[in-house]
């Protein structure tokens, strides 16, 4: 009886103690083949890391930072929708989708005063003062020959 007694204890201890480690091998069983396989020498190594900076090389992400801004008429088309949707439908309805659709016409304003030469100060204005901006980069794209609406 006390030997049935000792064993059932000792499981009792050991197994809180060893699921976690058994569970987390059987988890992340690649990960620990993936590092075997580094190990096993430095030609592999080199290998992957040869393979990881071409892959870096190839990443569309680099490609498109250094693109320039999309044509105008793009953009015009861009800034009708938006303000569209900036005006009716969903976006009455939802602070967040409203905020967002806002975020998104004013980031294509800016891109349309880059493409034709008109300063704006739209980013570091907040509130009202940002509306009313807003307002004067509209009427400056428009007389330098974009329709928004």
């Amino acid at each position: 009886m006390a030997l049935a007694h000792m064993v059932v204890l000792t499981a009792a201890l050991v197994l809180p103690l060893t699921v976690p480690y058994a569970v987390t091998v059987a988890l992340r069983r690649d990960e620990f083949r993936r590092r075997r396989a580094c190990a096993d020498g430095p030609a592999q190594v080199r290998d992957l890391i040869r393979l990881d900076e071409s892959i870096r090389d190839t990443d569309p992400a680099h490609a498109l930072a250094h693109l320039g801004p999309p044509p105008i008429e793009w953009l015009a088309r861009d800034l009708r929708r938006l303000d569209r949707q900036r005006r009716g439908g969903v976006t009455l309805e939802s602070v967040r989708w409203k905020a967002a659709v806002t975020r998104a016409y004013d980031e294509r304003l800016c891109l349309a005063c880059q493409c034709l030469g008109v300063t704006e100060n739209l980013r570091p204005l907040n509130g009202l003062d940002r509306e009313i901006e807003r307002v004067r980069v509209e009427g400056a794209l428009e007389e330098a020959g974009l329709q928004l609406r």
